[in-house]
């Protein structure tokens, strides 16, 4: 998994040895950096780990070391992007064995190898095998898979050739060969593969294991399996609809081989991770994801703790294009403070987004200090269990029946089957730290005023918007979160019509036709939740878009409704269509502030804060979470402060 914590020239940075350490620290047995180019013209993002030339070895050298210290083995990813590789990123055009672009990639036109650059390249993977072990790498594993150049050469699709390399396996195996001649009896060897590519036209299953049967498998220690090509993205980091652990069958299939198999894809909870061991279809895990989310997984594992789990909402590998750092939506460690962007110490302020996750050393809050929370989505969740973690006294405060807020609407979505893991996770957190939790409780000055709080967070979220338009406080029109509340009723034979086309309006509108119901969706935009990345998407927005059950009108909006009838509008075209049924709207929310005049009255010695939502941050509960982490470590700090000078 990359994170884009390299530098621009591929080394590693002491941030990204840190975060590497901290997941040898939290119990991992064997930490890989990620997929590491082995030429310049092998590099696909900006912040790729390179491998490529001999500057790399003091910063890898330096890598090892701190996670040998940490008990830890250290292995690499040897790779080349081939035909995935840009040119306005590597400054070279890309090179494959055949010259077919990959448009999901950037579509760059590769050159086609010629006899010459592909002996280079078997040298490069040689020499970065040596720089690897110079520096004190354990294991080094070759990276077949997920479309890049090994398996370019592997699959037909993108092999095309009619000299000797066009035979699938022979560059593997040259490879491999090169490799394992570069490298001491001491260094481990393995192969990274994709059990099928998941895209027309690509190796299926039975193909694969054929291939990987008659290669040189004799020359390594381990396979291990993942699945998917850029054409088939989605089996590459899965999303949640995905069973955990679906890829175990697969694995199996390569243990009649009789080298330890290792298997990775959708790996988030310890049961999944624990039946695949216990099944006998793989001899070890492959995580990602998981430690992304909680660096302590393994540890926390081990000792019986429940570990932060992964959502798989996919916003980590969706930003791996921008070269900014890998977030993690439940997780804000992931991303560094950064002072520049402190937010502000007004009395009511609104979080910023670019601090670190408490406790922090030497900021233990006295147990003395109070501190109201006014909501328990993300947001008041986070804030709750970051704050009572460093020592403060907790009382959360929710007007539903049920922790979560709009993100706990979520969680019953079709689309979000993990959604609800992390809420469970911060209940559990809530009872360990004693926070004080009451539910149904709509708190207001009275509820406030007697605990005699320190501070105030308001993490009270917002309400969802209903344009004014003719026929928008008809009965049967509602925001969709209403009728999530309400309980998703479906009315038989009606057109269950959803007006918006952000992720909240293709979840619901997907959510209906999974359950059988006719749906209209008008979206006033050309492309169905562009507040999304592709990969959060990427099975939701195709099935919307060919279902039978779903009429789809894009940049379309509704400009009246009647009792049985919309007029909706499409540039300069104007209709009526008939729709009998709920119109359910999501265009956005609005921040739900209505108590703070009330609380205001209170003066908290350290003020009252707005987060999430409140403040006009939401939107995702990456943001919420973050910001709830940077009010926390902010309140830690000023109350520390505030002690001492007292």
């Amino acid at each position: 998994m990359e994170r884009n914590l390299s530098d621009l020239d591929g080394h590693l940075t002491p941030r990204y040895r840190k975060y590497l350490a901290d997941r040898a620290t939290g119990g991992a047995a064997l930490i890989f950096t990620e997929a590491s180019f082995v030429r310049q013209d092998g590099k696909g993002r900006k912040r790729q780990m390179g491998v490529h030339n001999d500057s790399i070895i003091p910063p890898l050298a330096h890598l090892a070391k701190e996670i040998h210290d940490h008990g830890a083995l250290l292995g690499i990813e040897l790779n080349h992007g081939g035909r995935t590789a840009q040119a306005k990123v590597s400054g070279l055009q890309p090179v494959a064995p055949s010259p077919i672009p990959c448009a999901v990639a950037g579509g760059d036109l590769p050159i086609e190898l010629d006899e010459d650059d592909i002996l280079d390249l078997i040298e490069a993977f040689a020499s970065a095998a040596r720089r690897c072990i110079e520096a004190g790498v354990d294991v080094l594993s070759i990276h077949a898979a997920h479309g890049y150049l090994i398996h370019q050469f592997l699959s037909s699709r993108t092999n095309q050739r009619k000299d000797l390399w066009a035979e699938p396996t022979k560059f593997l195996d040259e490879v491999l060969d090169a490799v394992r001649a570069a490298l001491p009896e001491s260094a481990a060897l393995g192969i990274r593969i994709s059990a099928f590519e998941g895209a027309p036209g690509g190796l299926d299953a039975d193909t694969t294991r054929a291939l990987i049967t008659k290669s040189r498998i004799d020359l390594v220690d381990f396979i291990d399996v993942s699945a998917g090509s850029y054409e088939g993205r989605e089996w590459i980091v899965q999303p949640g609809e995905f069973p955990q652990g679906f890829l175990r069958t697969y694995a199996a299939k390569y243990k009649p081989l009789g080298l330890p198999v290792g298997v990775a894809g959708r790996i988030n909870s310890p049961a999944a991770a624990e039946e695949i061991i216990a099944s006998g279809c793989a001899d070890f895990v492959s995580l990602a994801r998981a430690l992304h989310a909680d660096p302590e997984w393994p540890r926390k594992v081990l000792e019986g703790q429940a570990p932060r789990p992964c959502i798989a909402c996919n916003l980590c590998i969706d930003t791996l294009g921008s070269g900014e750092a890998v977030p993690c939506s439940v997780n804000p460690t992931v991303i560094d403070p950064d002072p520049d962007h402190a937010p502000s110490t007004d009395s009511i302020a609104t979080a910023g987004s670019h601090d670190h996750l408490t406790p922090l050393p030497g900021y233990a809050a006295p147990r003395s200090m109070v501190v109201a929370i006014l909501g328990a989505g993300p947001a008041g969740l986070e804030a709750a269990r970051a704050l009572a973690s460093a020592g403060c006294t907790v009382a959360l405060f929710e007007r539903e029946e049920h922790i979560g807020g709009q993100f706990a609407l979520a969680s019953t979505m079709h689309e979000y089957p993990e959604y609800g893991r992390i809420l469970q996770w911060y209940e559990s957190q809530l009872r360990h730290l004693n926070v004080t939790l009451q539910l149904s409780t709509e708190a207001g000055f009275n509820e406030i005023a007697a605990i005699r709080p320190d501070a105030v967070i308001m993490a009270t979220g917002a309400t969802g918007h209903i344009p004014d338009i003719p026929g928008s406080k008809l009965p049967r029109v509602a925001d969709v979160r209403s009728w999530i509340r309400a309980g998703k009723p479906i009315l038989p034979g009606a057109t269950h019509t959803v007006w918006g086309g952000d992720r909240e309006a293709i979840a619901v509108a997907d959510d209906l036709a999974q359950r059988g119901a006719r749906v209209l969706l008008v979206s006033p935009v050309q492309e169905l939740a562009p507040d999304v990345g592709a990969r959060a998407k990427i099975l939701v927005v195709p099935r919307l878009l060919s279902s039978q059950g779903v009429d789809v009108r894009l940049s379309t909006t509704v400009t009246a409704i009647d009792d049985d009838s919309l007029v909706v509008s499409t540039g300069e075209n104007t209709k009526r269509l008939h729709a009998l049924g709920p119109v359910l709207i999501s265009h956005g929310v609005v921040a739900d502030t209505s108590c703070m005049k009330a609380l205001t009255a209170i003066h908290p010695p350290a003020g009252i804060h707005l987060v999430g939502d409140a403040a006009g941050r939401g939107g995702q509960v990456a943001v919420c979470i973050s910001d709830a982490a940077a009010l926390a470590r902010r309140l830690i700090r000023e109350l520390v402060s505030h002690t001492r000078a007292g």
